[in-house]
């Protein structure tokens, strides 16, 4: 196969399946999240939260939104250029992703997850980069998801001040 066979969408693979396929890794990501950080809920609520602190129930309809955002973003990308050298950060951001709630809930390493997450907030700002100059759509919609993101990182770090 040649090499600007890779850089285009593969054409005998259906748009919709590819889509598919995208939800599905944000879906893989959400699940090994919630998997490893179960009773998140309970743990968030008994730590000492900074005043800006959303209440728990607020996470899982912004995920839900943002993980929708995050695969249509892929799949934009996918549709207009195939797989090429901006889904390499695309993956590390969602790697990231998925470590963070084990690292943060259930192994309680706030200052770990706090290094992470900044890794992955960097990864999200390569791949808005990247996305830019593929589809403007795709990179706009993870706009959003880079904002929470850096939201989270201030609410990680005022965690683990006020848990050390």
């Amino acid at each position: 196969m040649s090499g600007s066979a890779l850089t285009r969408p593969h054409r005998g693979l259906p748009s919709w399946l590819a889509l598919l396929g995208y939800v599905a890794a944000v879906v893989l990501v959400a699940a090994l999240g919630g998997a490893a950080a179960s009773n998140s809920g309970e743990t968030y609520d008994r730590l000492d939260l900074p005043p800006f602190a959303p209440p728990s129930a607020v996470f899982g309809p912004v995920w839900t939104l943002l993980y929708a955002m995050i695969a249509l973003a892929g799949w934009l990308v996918w549709r207009r250029v195939g797989i090429d050298a901006s889904m390499a950060p695309y993956a590390v951001q969602l790697v990231l992703n998925a470590a963070w709630t084990p690292l943060f809930f259930a192994a309680g390493w706030y200052g770990v997850a706090l290094l992470e997450i900044v890794a992955m907030l960097i990864a999200i700002g390569v791949t808005i980069a990247q996305f830019w100059t593929r589809s403007r759509a795709a990179a706009l919609l993870l706009v959003p998801y880079a904002a929470w993101v850096a939201f989270a990182t201030c609410l990680n770090a005022s965690i683990w001040w006020l848990n050390r």
